[in-house]
């Protein structure tokens, strides 16, 4: 339980951080940034899977550069989903995604020791 309150934490700074690097992306307040960590966790646990088994075709002829649009696209829905996490364009989405997946998973590599804890 701890382990996942942690990377929730770690993501939630990500987001944080994105937030204050895109232009285009807005949290109105601390809690919305918490609820936008929460819905992006859900919709890339449970839409992800099943939107990557069905776009396969398209993922295998980019050779896997078609997620990068699947990222996007969940980004921008998770910010037309939640009134607090407004997100400018398409183009806002699918650099928020990147950066969001970089610093995550920085974050998640720099506090991995602490997990093993």
């Amino acid at each position: 339980m701890t382990q996942m309150a942690l990377k929730w934490a770690l993501n939630c700074f990500a987001l944080f951080f994105v937030t204050k690097l895109v232009p285009g992306i807005h949290i109105a307040q601390f809690h919305d940034l918490l609820l936008a960590t929460l819905l992006i966790g859900c919709l890339n646990t449970f839409l992800r899977p099943i939107i990557i088994m069905l776009t396969l075709p398209a993922t295998i002829l980019t050779l896997g550069l078609f997620t990068l649009v699947i990222n996007g696209a969940l980004f921008y829905l998770a910010g037309q989903m939640f009134a607090g996490f407004n997100i400018a364009s398409f183009g806002t989405a699918m650099i928020s995604a990147i950066l969001y997946s970089i610093f995550s998973f920085l974050l998640n590599l720099v506090f991995k020791p602490l997990k093993e804890n």
